[in-house]
């Protein structure tokens, strides 16, 4: 099935639901044998997000951390806008935001004392 286009509906339908946990993104250039919940092959190396926990017991070193808020809207890999809308709000107020796209959810990385606001924030989108 075919993800949502028209940025109107998308945003009138977000639905941001928090992945329980704390997560951080660590970076090797070598690849880990680590459970990452995102995986991304660069140039330079890997990037991973991952449990703080799985982090901490492997001895990876990290750089904060942070809630994982999904986006529950299954939108199309073609529709236009979604992340600008979502990241101009959130910077509006101040917060910062990584985006990871998966197929059917946009996913954001988002300051752990942060989480509550950026539901909030996001919860207004339209």
């Amino acid at each position: 099935m075919p993800g949502l286009t028209d940025l109107h509906e998308i945003l009138g339908s977000l639905r941001p639901h928090v992945r329980p946990g704390e997560y951080v993104v660590v970076t090797s250039t070598t690849p880990l044998d680590v459970d990452a919940d995102a995986r991304i092959v660069e140039d330079e190396g890997e990037t991973l997000v991952l449990s703080r926990a799985a982090a901490e017991e492997a001895g990876l070193p990290y750089d904060g951390v942070f809630g994982w808020i999904t986006l529950m809207i299954h939108t199309s890999l073609d529709a236009v806008g979604v992340t600008a809308v979502v990241a101009q709000a959130l910077a509006r107020v101040g917060l910062s935001c990584n985006v990871l796209a998966g197929y059917y959810h946009d996913h954001l990385l988002v300051p752990l004392d942060d989480v509550d606001a950026a539901v909030e924030v996001l919860g207004g989108l339209r």
